[in-house]
């Protein structure tokens, strides 16, 4: 009797699959946020945010592995130094953030003492630990650490901050899909590539649609915000009578979405660089954490400085 191999899922399939389920986690996010008073929701985003800066570091580790010889991997010790900072650096801020309004301070001194014992190891243990594997876990930090944590610095922004989390986590969802029907839709119009040694499917043209989502996103975030605002104490604060809201949200998606376009050329040039098609397969039909949040983290620093000090 022939054994039956159950079908696989078709990649198409996967990937919608795993798109439901994110969207879904973040409107329960989003709702968890909206409604528990006292800023309490906000702690669901800060638990993705710490996975995201976890998982981030182990892909990132691996990728710089895979594309190095046998003798030039990066060493337990490094990895753990690493790894750890990633895991301690979002709760580390949220602790310091919400107790004396010192995050960035916490972040920075953190980031001082972690990069002290990571050249330590470059030193005291050379033959495993070279300085070349030492910058790579310093990048390592900042970008799957610090970044993460600005994350968490946009969640517990002291005004404005559902606003800015809404912009934050749907404009690079509105850019990725706006990229995506123009380009499809207008690709054989205007064939430009924007960066054909890195991603040769994107366009000049898809480019264009993706900052047309971003701004998209920006506006429906101030719509829900503007129309629901008051509703458990959440409403907009501006900080300027010069510019009409409207145009400020228009201007944070638009640079919003060019960031995330960066942040996404950036992560494949990585993927390139290393050899790698994907950075991980914890998102099925996605890749990996930093596949699906490059973006995100590339866009916090404009969010955080658009609502935090800048514009609203």
């Amino acid at each position: 009797m022939e054994d039956v191999q159950p079908k696989k899922l078709s990649s198409g399939k996967q990937r919608a699959i795993t798109s439901v389920i994110y969207v879904v986690v973040w409107l329960s996010l989003c709702a968890l946020k909206w409604c528990v008073p006292q800023g309490w929701g906000a702690f669901g985003f800060d638990l993705v945010f710490c996975a995201v800066a976890v998982l981030g570091s182990l892909e990132f580790l691996r990728a710089i592995d895979r594309s190095r010889g046998e003798n030039e991997k990066i060493s337990l010790p490094q990895r753990i130094f690493t790894i750890s900072f990633c895991a301690v650096i979002v709760p580390l801020y949220v602790l310091c953030e919400l107790t004396m309004g010192q995050g960035l301070l916490a972040i920075a001194c953190a980031f001082a003492i972690y990069a002290m014992f990571l050249s330590a190891t470059s030193v005291f243990d050379h033959k495993n630990s070279s300085v070349k594997n030492t910058v790579f876990c310093i990048f390592c930090m900042l970008y799957c650490g610090v970044l993460s944590s600005m994350l968490s610095g946009v969640n517990h922004l002291p005004q404005n901050s559902m606003a800015a989390i809404l912009v934050l986590t749907m404009c690079p969802m509105f850019t990725d899909s706006g990229a995506f029907i123009f380009g499809k839709c207008f690709k054989r119009f205007v064939p430009l590539k924007l960066a054909p040694q890195i991603s040769p499917n994107k366009t000049v043209i898809g480019a264009v649609g993706g900052i047309i989502g971003g701004i998209l996103a920006a506006v429906i975030s101030y719509l829900l915000i503007n129309y629901l605002g008051g509703f458990n104490g959440v409403e907009l604060t501006f900080t300027s009578d010069r510019i009409h809201p409207v145009v400020s949200f228009i201007l944070v998606g638009m640079f919003t979405a060019i960031v995330s376009q960066v942040g996404d050329l950036f992560e494949s040039a990585l993927k390139r660089e290393c050899g790698i098609k994907d950075m991980g397969n914890v998102l099925p039909g996605h890749g990996g954490v930093l596949d699906r949040f490059d973006s995100m983290l590339y866009c916090t620093l404009i969010v955080m400085l658009a609502f935090g000090t800048i514009i609203i």
